[in-house]
């Protein structure tokens, strides 16, 4: 299924940015993958920070279908070689993300999954990538994050899961038994962008370097920049006519501003800087679907991380201090 670019269905009337949109949200109150209990409030404490009535404000046509519960019957997948703990838990996750996120994308509506932990994006992404797969469009994930996640179960130092979705989404081998019969889709090492890395284990090193996947460290955002790093990005999903998908882990941001998560490392994206990320995107036109993860309203202040994704999520799907429009026709204003 091919789409014509430049359609109502995909663009504004103006400036080439995403119009009024049709989102679902799912809270997945999962934390099976990690190691710090507490994520699995997250979905909650971001609707007590306001995400739907957000979103409405912004002019989206927002359904909030709640939280998923995990069927006992599906927790039963067998656990493969070497570190992966609650194997079955976060299996029976993914197989059931995988599913209500390819319905909601078959129905014309963008996902925004609520976390719950980082592994939930081994099913929140399979599901996309499996729409994309049969609509013939290649999917492109940008991964907002401290950490590569692109352990197995063979590398991890740890076993935690939530440190493995990455390699899970790019077919690395041990995960044989994750989705068991559940449809799904994966998406090509070189087609993910890691964009904030400064954690990876020496076993990640190596896999993503004989991968090909494409690792924009700290480092390099302080050389080039957050605005040329991901205008990059936004070009070569737009040059293969592609689609996006953004999975943002709370430790993206610098633990200064978002001390709610379980996995905080120093020297993240700054306010300014993660803003700025959110409105590129926007203003790109792409209307990626979302996982929103890893926050542990336990370990946040007074709101602080939920308050800050909120704004996020609305930078990305809107707002603006000033239209871009406006801020080019005058730019050389004195």
């Amino acid at each position: 299924m091919s789409r014509e670019k430049g359609s109502k269905a995909d663009l504004a009337l103006h400036g080439g940015q995403a119009g009024r949109q049709a989102i679902t949200i799912l809270g997945a109150p999962v934390d099976a993958g990690a190691s710090v209990p507490g994520s699995a409030m997250g979905p909650a404490m971001l609707r007590t920070a306001r995400l739907v009535k957000t979103l409405r404000d912004l002019g989206h046509d927002v359904d909030d279908r709640g939280d998923l519960a995990l069927p006992l019957s599906l927790v039963h997948a067998a656990a493969p070689e070497g570190k992966a703990h609650r194997f079955a838990h976060v299996s029976a996750w993914a197989r059931l993300l995988a599913r209500e996120t390819y319905g909601f994308m078959r129905a014309g509506r963008i996902p925004i999954v609520l976390g719950g932990d980082h592994s939930l994006a081994m099913g929140s992404i399979g599901g996309v990538a499996r729409h994309a797969a049969e609509a013939g469009r290649e999917l492109f994930v940008l991964w907002l994050d401290a950490h590569s996640d692109f352990n197995t179960p063979l590398t991890s130092p740890s076993g935690n899961m939530h440190g493995m979705a990455a390699a899970v989404l790019c077919r690395e081998p041990g995960f044989e038994g994750m989705f068991g019969d559940e449809p799904h889709g994966f998406i090509e090492p070189g087609r993910l962008h890691l964009f904030g890395i400064r954690s990876i284990d020496s076993g990640e090193r190596r896999l993503l370097q004989d991968r090909g996947v494409d690792v924009v460290d700290m480092r390099m955002l302080d050389e080039h920049g957050f605005a040329v790093s991901i205008r990059r990005i936004i070009d070569r999903v737009r040059a293969r006519d592609g689609l996006l998908h953004v999975s943002l882990d709370v430790d993206f941001l610098d633990p200064t501003i978002a001390p709610g998560v379980g996995t905080a490392v120093p020297g993240g994206a700054t306010y300014r800087e993660a803003h700025l990320v959110m409105e590129l995107l926007y203003e790109s036109g792409l209307s990626p679907s979302l996982d929103l993860v890893e926050l542990n309203p336990f370990l946040d202040e007074r709101g602080k991380s939920a308050l800050l994704l909120v704004d996020l999520t609305a930078s990305l799907f809107g707002r603006q201090v000033y239209p871009a429009a406006r801020r080019t026709d005058q730019g050389g204003a004195g």
